[in-house]
């Protein structure tokens, strides 16, 4: 009886902090991933999407005839697409947000 008691007790002490853990907060995504229009501006940063990659992210967002994309100094994918008909200058951050304008 002791035996059991102190296995069930020694068993209950260590999954104690388990129940503690909480899950980390989602709120810094890497990259993202809805392919949403982001008008506030790019922000400069280390970018890592390659032109292929910036290409089809920003043609995901809506826009055709993605073209002319060269990355600039502040690492931020620039180039210029249509879209609705218009030809606008786009840009893709190292966020993944995609902005018009300059």
């Amino acid at each position: 009886m002791r035996i059991t008691t102190a296995m069930l007790l020694g068993a209950a002490i260590l999954a104690t902090p388990a129940f503690a853990q909480t899950a980390p907060a989602k709120n810094n995504a890497a990259i993202k991933t809805a392919h949403t229009i982001d008008d506030g501006g790019s922000r400069r940063g280390a970018n890592s999407f390659t032109q292929a990659q910036a290409r089809e992210h920003i043609a995901k967002s809506g826009f055709t005839d993605v073209s002319a994309l060269t990355k600039d100094q502040h690492g931020v994918w620039r180039g210029t697409a249509k879209k609705g008909g218009n030809t606008v200058h786009v840009g893709l951050d190292f966020k993944g947000n995609v902005s018009t304008g300059k």
